[in-house]
């Protein structure tokens, strides 16, 4: 199972209308947790889900807005860097999503600054 830790850039479609988001996502064991900020007026999200095996799933509620909750289904690619599913909102819409692993992880770019540091101060 791929940890799916870290920031996402993705895109999903609405009445075949796209709308780009960025995803930060956090994964212990089997449970995701992390924020959403859609490229649009409906703003910043929160998400709560599972990962089992290439299965993820989660639940997507926006801060700002009294909107129903959003249910997100897909697949991990088995390279771990590419989500894709279906998104539902209870009976009364839905539609494809797709998000890829950002090339701007900062988490990874921290530990290399850290380990240059590190280095730089044994010499």
């Amino acid at each position: 199972m791929a940890d799916l830790s870290g920031t996402w850039l993705g895109t999903y479609w609405q009445q075949d209308h796209p709308t780009r988001f960025e995803v930060t996502l956090v994964q212990g064991g089997n449970t995701l947790s992390g924020s959403i900020l859609d490229d649009g007026y409906l703003g910043e999200a929160q998400l709560v889900g599972r990962v089992a095996g290439r299965q993820v799933s989660f639940v997507k509620r926006y801060l700002t807005q009294q909107l129903p909750s959003i249910d997100y289904v897909g697949t991990v690619s088995e390279d771990g860097n590419h989500l894709a599913g279906q998104w539902n909102i209870a009976g009364f819409d839905a539609g494809p999503w797709e998000a890829y692993r950002s090339e701007d992880d900062l988490t990874a770019s921290w530990n290399r600054v850290v380990d240059r540091q590190l280095v730089l101060s044994a010499d």
